[in-house]
């Protein structure tokens, strides 16, 4: 199941998408993929979420996931429509169990040492750091990740063009998820030309870190 990460770790920084309205889904798609970007995670903050995710996932040229998936009938929903990965804020052992059982990439959420070790219990590798910067950013990550050494990590929330560059730069950080380029009210405002902009400078700063 680690190698099926392989794709979502190679593009370093995974968009964290919500969409209110389908009809934007591929204008957002083709300023993501002009961008250089052509990976997304759509959560599940929006009742769009499922009609986004099937529509980009029908284009076959993105890597398409679910996030903010609280359980399993959300995972299932997501995987009909076509999502490769699921992304969960936190750490559900119900969530974890079912995808694993349908050998469905998942990353769950942890904040603390307990959740990492209940992460490890279920063979995982990769988690997400959430909410990063609300918990003390990577001076955080960094201490509670020391004992760790096998795990990886998936910083999200708080991270920006600013700090971008020093997650990427930690050894335990595979890829960060961020919503500078994607933020809602560009997409319902339908500013895709910034949203192709904001994610090249976005991929440029990753190749920096």
């Amino acid at each position: 199941m680690k190698e099926k990460f392989e794709k979502v770790i190679q593009h370093q920084i995974v968009p964290v998408v919500a969409i209110q309205d389908v009809e934007n889904a591929i204008p957002l798609a083709e300023a993501l993929i002009e961008g250089g970007l052509p990976c997304a995670e759509i959560t599940f903050r929006t009742a769009a979420a499922g009609s986004v995710i099937e529509t980009l996932a029908k284009r076959g040229d993105m890597l398409v996931g679910a996030g903010t998936v609280l359980n399993i009938e959300q995972v299932q929903t997501a995987i009909d429509a076509g999502a490769c990965f699921i992304v969960a804020p936190g750490l559900n052992p119900k969530v974890v169990e079912y995808c694993l059982n349908h050998s469905i990439p998942v990353t769950p959420g942890v904040a603390t040492p307990t959740d990492i070790e209940r992460a490890m219990g279920f063979g995982l590798e990769i988690v997400k750091y959430f909410p990063a910067e609300a918990f003390g950013g990577l001076k955080t990550l960094k201490a509670i990740s020391a004992p760790y050494g096998m795990m990886k990590f998936i910083p999200t929330g708080g991270i920006n063009a600013e700090n971008v560059c020093e997650y990427l730069r930690h050894p335990k950080v595979v890829a960060v998820g961020g919503s500078w380029m994607v933020s809602s009210s560009l997409i319902s405002d339908r500013q895709f030309e910034t949203i192709t902009r904001l994610t090249k400078e976005a991929v440029a700063l990753s190749k920096k870190a």
